[in-house]
């Protein structure tokens, strides 16, 4: 990279306050981070230490550590030929005195060790100067031999270790005449331990320089023991300097896999594998076995990350899950990520197991003997067990407790209330609030418009029962008020619903025959009244039928009649348990977290770092991967929490495969599409966005349509600067490699499918990469961080129904007895249990929480490197657009015209705000799906 003019690094601040202000340097400063907190965890990839920020104008001003004083660098000192610092040419035939400056993060000591040289012979190779070994590259070709020509090697010496958070090396080199151009670096660890190298700063004897990028885990001597790292000036494949061709061909077959071979914790390398590590059944046998998704026609799914453990002897087909689960070096959290992370997981952990340790739980299916009890969690506390009385959970949270005592809440634990308890304690009761929720809660993908009537089942009506939707037009019309005929209704698009028929109905009898737990196909009808509110109209509840029982499904609509009035109150409980189903099974995991999983791997494997599209991507991938492994460890495996506490428990991930098959497909991942396709949008180039709304107040798609037009404007011009035409496009061997791969490998199961875009025009591959982006970021924000704000106070949003309705038929009559005597018990005992309830309350808390460490959309951690003087100008504008969104939805928060996000006790929509602080915010849109 080449620096563009005014660039003015001067004196190092906080790591920590420079991630949690996200401020916006003004042009004429600059600022470094300098120290992680004392009490920072060794593990993961440390945080990016060089963040960079655009100031007005065409400045850009780089965050980033420097070695003594640092001087302008005027652009014209750069060279055209891509080389990461000044011509080597020496005049008349005279070497070049040539610097590099490697900066390397210091990893704080404590569970992992640390990274500062400490040991005896680390500290004699200090000494002598051989800890690193640095060569340049050279941009060019040898002219007489036509081959790449040798390396300047030099041995680096540690120069400054009066830094907590820096260690840096400095190496000399005498560079021949004619050696052109450096293009790149080839760095050698020569630690016993892996160290963190941040970048490597190329100065002349002129003053000029250039700073190359790294960011990446360098593995001990007997690892990989070179890495090349290249200039900061992306090329395409047929772009690159002749010098560079051959390291980047080799770079890339580095990361490549082969299917063979047990990954180690230092690898960099990526290859797939179907999900065949979800089981547990080399320890608990056949109950412990789960199906392999991915690779097979009944479970079709997408591809995730090869660790290469070895197979289960009991069950050939699937991966043993001993030990930690390998994700590639660079995948990993960063420091204070990692920190962050594990205290708060431990913490939540320790919420959970309170209360059952508290009311000496023997039956973990007990459930809360009160609502007064459920508003203890949030109001009085618990108090703090001793560590002896917290049995499994013993060994790991008594340095935690002790923490705990000597603060301020001694020997109290508290859940925070959320967001929607703060506001109003009693809307989980209101129907409103319920339809509120499907435009503005945490799973807005799931509303859609009704668009013929009666409604219909696509099932086997031999197996599953009459297609036809037991809910009548004249139920619906008398529910209207007979202020129009359903026909009247559908064609003004005035009726919408929650359609959870026919993905849950096949797994009814299956759920059902567990324990504790029970299931229904549903279907919520829902009219759009004058005022833009949505009123529940109806819920219709199916069990199928089976050998033994006829089909049973009955309509449920609000009353006036008591016994009615709460069969309305439990037909709701069931449907939200079905949405919080849906939304964490195929909303949120599948969309987000499991189908993006493929692009980093096809990503990595076929895109060198050098090239433009993947230096769009890679901040779109952070943290992703080692957060999906964290889930196949404890969320989504059997036995894992979302089995424990979810209503369809061991067949949960089973359901997000049918859901793969039936409902997931790439074009429709982009935010107008999905619009469409649910007829909640009809395209219209007259309206803004091109869309008209079905619903003007739609809080999640009147948000979501700014953010996707913010991205949407600068993925366009970024791929402009690279791709002046289709040709380009089309003959981008990487980019065509990367994207045959995403559909042949990563998704290969769907292979075959006629929707999947062809990269062949400029266009084409914009909307491709921004479907990608909205996906990792936008998308994902929308449904990830309300959770806690919304499901918190679990009977507003119930992750499980325990207990069939009481009129199902046949009816128990000692149960309806029961209901008709204390209805609120049964609502209760309907509701998830105890140990369910804190646990997910525990969990929905980590996964609501921002990281200090986060790196926001458009933010400017994450401004493009380089000198194109277009492309930063155009994440100047990405940025400023983003900043006048969050304006733009305050002010929509404030409207009260807006009743779906404004009004008394209604929590206020800023899922799709930007930017966030760190916590359980609600609102923020980190670049990727990293929690």
């Amino acid at each position: 990279m080449s620096l563009p003019p005014q660039l003015k690094p001067s004196s190092l601040q906080s790591h920590h306050r420079t991630i949690a202000s996200r401020r916006i340097l003004p042009s004429s400063t600059c600022s470094t981070s300098s120290s992680l907190p004392s009490s920072s965890l060794s593990a993961g990839r440390p945080g990016r230490r060089c963040a960079r920020a655009l100031g007005g104008g065409r400045q850009l001003v780089v965050r980033c550590a420097s070695v003594g004083p640092s001087e302008v660098v005027p652009a014209s000192s750069s060279i055209g030929g891509g080389g990461a610092s000044s011509d080597m040419a020496g005049k008349g035939g005279a070497s070049v005195r040539v610097k590099a400056v490697a900066t390397v993060k210091v990893t704080v000591g404590g569970f992992l060790d640390g990274l500062r040289p400490s040991r005896t012979m680390d500290d004699v190779k200090d000494l002598i100067g051989r800890s690193m070994e640095l060569e340049l590259v050279s941009a060019e070709l040898d002219a007489k031999t036509g081959k790449e020509k040798p390396t300047i090697k030099s041995y680096a010496h540690k120069v400054a270790d009066n830094d907590l958070h820096v260690v840096t090396y400095e190496a000399d080199f005498n560079v021949p005449a004619g050696f052109g151009p450096v293009g790149a670096v080839l760095v050698a660890n020569e630690h016993g331990t892996e160290m963190f190298l941040e970048d490597v700063k190329v100065v002349t004897a002129g003053g000029n320089s250039d700073v190359i990028r790294c960011d990446s885990w360098l593995p001990p001597k007997s690892g990989d023991a070179k890495r090349v790292f290249f200039a900061n000036k992306p090329y395409l494949p047929g772009q690159t300097p002749p010098g560079l061709q051959g390291y980047r061909k080799n770079d890339l077959a580095k990361k490549r896999g082969d299917g063979t071979g047990q990954r180690k914790a230092t690898d960099r390398v990526y290859d797939y594998d179907v999900y065949n590590d979800l089981g547990s059944g080399e320890e608990l046998g056949a109950a412990g076995a789960r199906p392999v998704l991915g690779g097979n026609k009944q479970f079709p799914y997408p591809r995730r990350c090869r660790t290469g453990r070895p197979r289960s002897t009991k069950d050939p087909q699937s991966e043993t899950r001993s030990g930690d689960v390998y994700v590639p070096r660079d995948e990993a959290f960063s420091e204070e990520k990692n920190v962050q992370f594990s205290v708060k997981t431990l913490q939540s952990v320790l919420h959970a197991a309170v209360p059952a340790v508290q009311s000496t739980l023997i039956d973990p299916n007990q459930g809360f003997p009160s609502f007064f009890v459920i508003d203890k969690l949030f109001e009085d506390g618990v108090e703090l067990p001793r560590a002896e009385d917290l049995g499994f959970l013993r060994a790991a949270v008594p340095r935690l407790l002790e923490f705990l005592r000597d603060g301020p809440g001694d020997k109290v634990l508290l859940f925070d209330a959320p967001a929607n308890v703060q506001k109003d304690k009693f809307a989980w009761l209101r129907d409103e609030e319920f339809a509120r929720e499907t435009l503005a809660g945490i799973n807005p993908y799931a509303i859609e418009l009704v668009k013929e009537f009666p409604l219909k089942s696509k099932l086997d009506p031999a197996v599953y029962g009459p297609a036809e939707s037991a809910i009548t037009a004249e139920l619906l019309e008398a529910q209207m008020g007979h202020t129009m005929t359903v026909a009247e209704a559908v064609k003004s698009k005035r009726l919408f619903m929650l359609d959870f028929h026919d993905l849950f109905l096949p797994y009814v009898h299956k759920i059902r025959a567990l324990q504790h737990t029970t299931m229904y196909g549903s279907r919520t009808i829902m009219f759009l009244t004058d005022d833009g509110t949505l009123r529940l109209l109806a819920i219709e509840l199916t069990r199928p039928a089976s050998p033994t029982m006829p089909q049973w499904r009955q309509v449920f609509t609000s009353s006036t009649d008591t016994t009615k009035s709460w069969l309305w109150r439990m037909a709701k409980s069931h449907v939200r348990a079905h949405d919080a189903g849906h939304h964490e099974l195929v909303t949120h995991w599948l969309r987000t977290h499991c189908a993006v999983e493929p692009y980093i791997l096809a990503a990595n494997r076929q895109l060198s770092e050098m090239h433009p599209i993947y230096q769009l991507l890679r901040p779109h991938f952070r943290y992703t991967m080692r957060i999906n492994a964290l889930a196949r460890s404890a969320l989504i495996n059997g036995g894992g929490i979302i089995e424990l506490t979810f209503s369809p428990q061991r067949y949960a991930m089973e359901l997000s495969s049918v859901a793969y098959d039936k409902l997931w497909r790439f074009d429709m991942e982009a935010l107008p599409a999905d619009l469409v396709r649910r007829g909640m949008a009809e395209e219209d180039p007259t309206a803004e966005h091109g869309l008209k709304l079905a619903i003007k107040d739609y809080p999640f798609a009147n948000d979501g349509l700014l953010i996707w037009d913010a991205i949407k404007g600068w993925v366009q011009a970024y791929v402009s600067s690279y791709y002046p035409n289709n040709a380009s496009v089309t003959g981008d061997a990487e980019l065509q490699a990367f994207w045959t791969e995403v559909r042949t490998e990563g998704h290969g199961d769907k292979k075959d499918a006629p929707w999947w875009p062809k990269l062949d025009t400029p266009e084409s591959l914009a909307h491709t990469l921004t479907t990608i982006i909205w996906v990792a970021a936008a998308h994902h924000a929308a449904v990830n961080f309300g959770q806690y704000d919304f499901g918190g106070y679990f009977p507003n949003r119930p992750s499980i129904a325990r207990t069939n309705m009481p009129v199902e038929e046949p009816v128990d009559a000692a149960a309806f007895e029961k209901f008709l005597d204390n209805p609120d018990q049964a609502l209760r005992e309907c509701f998830p249990s105890q140990v369910q309830a804190t646990l997910v309350m525990a969990v929905l808390d980590v996964l609501s929480s921002h990281s200090p460490d986060e790196e926001y959309l458009g933010g400017m951690e994450t401004a493009p490197w380089g000198y194109d003087t277009a492309v930063q100008a155009a994440y100047l504008r990405f940025n400023e657009q983003l900043k006048a969104v969050e304006g733009i939805i305050d002010g929509r928060n404030k409207n009260r015209k807006l009743k779906n996000r404004c009004g008394a006790g209604i929590v206020p929509y800023q899922l799709m705000k930007p930017f966030s602080q760190p916590g359980v915010t609600g609102k923020g849109i980190p670049n990727s799906t990293s929690i």
